[in-house]
């Protein structure tokens, strides 16, 4: 996975110190929090967020669609939900899971609403994205956290309450070179979408 923007002094999976330190002006830390609604990402870099930035202009939007920043834009890898702080540290054998490196881009690539109105670009799954997804939800089974059990669909959400969406007639060629981390993130219904210090779990 290519890294989250910014600054700050975190540690990544399979990062050195010296990238991640210019890759994470968003890592927030933990203290004082009693639970954190938390899930795993593919965290674009800045030019392949531009990128998607203008796949989600190019959809025709109905009024009242809730679209979703272009700096929040991301693929999810696994959903956990609301965390205890307490339970934090069994997190810590996922620091020792980063998958082979492999790229997502137009090819096999789909626009689609799904049911609910949530709009999405949906992505082919290479090998190696399907093995780091395996390999990250065996981690959170052997420490008593669910995973999902349906069949992994890789997809970037552009938009929710999109019912009646008119998506553009095709993908407009992309590459997201990504190297095989990934990015724990927590969503707060104030602050948004935000990478957390991995440093938090150790």
């Amino acid at each position: 996975m290519d890294a989250a923007p910014g600054g700050a002094p975190v540690r990544a999976v399979g990062q050195p110190d010296d990238q991640q330190d210019a890759a994470h002006s968003q890592a927030v830390t933990i203290a004082g929090v009693p639970s954190l609604r938390l899930f795993l990402a593919l965290w674009p870099d800045d030019a392949t967020r531009r990128s998607l930035a203008r796949q989600q202009q190019e959809w025709g939007w109905p009024p009242g669609a809730a679209l979703v920043p272009p700096e929040k834009l991301h693929v999810t890898l696994h959903f956990l939900g609301a965390v205890p702080a307490t339970r934090l540290p069994a997190l810590r054998p996922l620091l020792a899971v980063a998958g082979q490196s492999f790229e997502l881009g137009a090819e096999g690539a789909r626009t689609k609403v799904w049911p609910g109105g949530i709009a999405v670009l949906e992505l082919a799954a290479p090998p190696a994205l399907q093995e780091l997804h395996a390999a990250l939800a065996t981690a959170l089974r052997n420490q008593g956290f669910a995973s999902e059990l349906r069949a992994y669909r890789p997809h970037v959400t552009f938009a929710r309450k999109a019912t009646g969406a008119r998506p553009p007639g095709a993908v407009r060629p992309f590459a997201w070179r990504c190297d095989g981390t990934w990015a724990l993130v927590r969503s707060s219904p104030r602050e948004g979408y935000q990478v957390v210090a991995v440093d938090a779990l150790r």
